[in-house]
């Protein structure tokens, strides 16, 4: 072999071991001071409701923000909540043909409103779910995930100067992943503290089933992102002491596909004709509140028919079916508005009427003479 061309070589390799431990020489801290610190349980799941003594994390001021918007945009808004229940009522008494879609849209509108008074309880529940779950992942095997040592191992420097120019390559992509996963960890937090913001307004918005998608996607994508770390830390687990540096950059890919994989993971259960999670929660409320409805006729059907004996069995009955068509939450005033306005309509029968046109009787009583 030439001698020029062996010199050439041996420096050119050198050039690409000396490139490459200057990226594993940052490498290694990056992974270490940045990405670890974000992916550690304080970091990724802070209190949710905040903590009143003032100790917060990246989600204080959208929880705060979420309250505001509840106080003064949500509350308001039940009032028409309200009004637009009460038109649907009416509507469908006039319009008995909508009856079964209207029958339908009654839950939603108690289920949207409820729960968008209660989005920040409810999305501290299911965020306090995944911050029990994610500690317990990514204690496994005393959490050697969280040293870059324990992912590369010995084998990287072998490599680094065994095989020039691709070692170069492949630390210079996985320094580009190790930086997208703290970035895409980053983006995970600042979304969550929008949907936090957004989730009242998504589900006042769910009973309009043009608007339905919006809610349904905001919740799933919240708890996809709230469990998102928990998917993360999988790969970075089983990297420690893999067998090769190709391996370990597969499982850092992986890691970064995680949101790509709960995604698709989704959309394929869907797919092959499973529920969605959101759908089977939708219907499950739905025939709860639709049971619970023909639970309140049952139990009211045996008053109707005590009050037959009274002769106010019609009004009662007119009531009875009227609550029982509603939600739970609305049967209640339903029916005491019903009664309060069939014993009204009762009262006003039994007022003392004169035909039109009838002239007005003296109520002084006729004068008499002294008895003798």
């Amino acid at each position: 072999m030439d001698p020029v061309s062996t010199s050439v070589q041996a420096i050119l390799f050198a050039i690409f071991a000396l490139l490459t431990a200057a990226l594993a020489a940052v490498l290694g801290p990056t992974y270490d001071h940045l990405f670890v610190p974000e992916m550690q349980t304080a970091a990724l799941y802070p209190s949710l409701p905040p903590d009143p003594s003032g100790a917060g994390g990246f989600l204080s001021v959208a929880a705060r923000f979420s309250e505001y918007l509840v106080a003064n945009l949500v509350d308001p808004a039940l009032v028409l909540v309200v009004l637009g229940v009460g038109l649907l009522y009416l509507l469908r008494a006039l319009l008995p043909s909508l009856a079964p879609r209207l029958r339908e849209l009654f839950p939603r509108l108690v289920v949207g409103a409820l729960l968008a008074n209660f989005t920040l309880p409810v999305a501290g529940a299911l965020f306090g779910l995944a911050a029990w779950t994610y500690p317990v992942v990514a204690g496994f095997d005393g959490g050697a995930w969280q040293s870059w040592v324990n992912l590369g191992g010995v084998g990287f420097g072998s490599f680094s100067w065994d095989n020039g120019i691709l070692a170069f390559a492949v630390a210079f992509v996985l320094l580009s992943v190790v930086l997208l996963l703290c970035a895409a960890i980053a983006v995970r937090n600042a979304l969550l503290g929008v949907l936090l913001v957004l989730l009242p307004v998504f589900t006042l918005l769910w009973p309009i089933p043009t608007l339905a998608p919006l809610a349904r996607r905001g919740w799933l994508w919240f708890g996809e992102l709230a469990f998102l770390p928990a998917v993360v830390v999988i790969p970075l687990e089983l990297a420690v002491g893999s067998s090769s540096i190709l391996l370990l950059l597969g499982y850092l890919v992986a890691a970064l596909g995680a949101p790509a994989l709960l995604s698709v993971a989704g959309q394929s259960l869907g797919a092959v004709g499973l529920p969605s999670a959101s759908g089977v929660l939708a219907g499950g409320i739905q025939r709860g509140l639709a049971s619970a409805g023909t639970g309140l006729e049952s139990l009211l059907r045996p008053v109707g028919g005590l009050a037959r004996r009274g002769g106010w069995s019609a009004p009662l009955a007119g009531a009875v079916r009227g609550a029982s068509s509603v939600a739970p939450a609305l049967a209640l005033p339903v029916l005491t508005a019903s009664l309060i306005g069939s014993g009204g309509a009762r009262l006003l029968a039994h007022l003392p009427h004169r035909p039109a046109g009838a002239a007005r009787r003296p109520r002084i009583p006729p004068m008499r003479g002294p008895s003798r």
